[in-house]
């Protein structure tokens, strides 16, 4: 039996998720769009999420020394009232729908987020924030696809929910064939979140 070695790097990033009816809300909303594109490769509901820092991949040893920073960033922070509202595309490809709500303090929260990785001495690109939730992305050549299910996500307005967690979260992607798939590496609750 051959033995199972484990990576040496991971993909990382850090991210709000949606409670489950947020998410439920907006996947009801793209029904259609579900049954009009299903060539464009959608992702995961349980795998929807805001990126508030991507750090890329890193050596599995940079990963632990995150944790009690995050930790006690968390446990300092009071939950985000946000919603997932319209939708948009980028470049053709991406489609996502938009956050509305406290976006200062998303804001807020992200510099303090990116700032704490930055004194762990974790170089990553720090790109400005364009708070979204990736749904999907087209296939090589389809440039109709993703803008035409943007255009009926215009009007979507979802309830306002509380952003409560914050989730360190390691992705599989480039280890091979199939879909990519998120699992936290570990979560941590806002004060007075759960």
């Amino acid at each position: 039996m051959k033995e199972q070695t484990q990576p040496s790097t991971v993909r990382v990033f850090i991210a709000l998720a949606p409670p489950d009816d947020a998410k439920d809300e907006l996947a009801r909303e793209l029904g259609p769009a579900y049954a009009a594109y299903p060539r464009m490769r959608w992702n995961r509901i349980e795998d929807w999420h805001i990126t508030l820092a991507f750090l890329g991949e890193l050596p599995v040893r940079d990963v632990p020394p995150l944790r009690q920073p995050l930790a006690d960033l968390s446990a300092a922070r009071r939950p985000l009232r946000l919603a997932l509202r319209g939708g948009g595309h980028f470049d053709e490809r991406v489609l996502w729908s938009g956050v509305e709500g406290d976006l200062e303090g998303l804001h807020l929260l992200t510099a303090e987020v990116r700032g704490l990785v930055k004194e762990c001495g974790v170089d990553f690109v720090d790109r400005p924030l364009r708070p979204h939730l990736t749904l999907a992305r087209s296939r090589r050549g389809d440039h109709v696809s993703v803008p035409e299910a943007a255009t009926g996500l215009a009007a979507f307005t979802g309830g306002a929910w509380p952003a409560a967690r914050l989730h360190l979260v390691g992705s599989n992607i480039g280890r091979g064939p199939g879909p990519i798939h998120y699992r936290d590496i570990e979560a941590w609750d806002f004060a007075g979140g759960h």
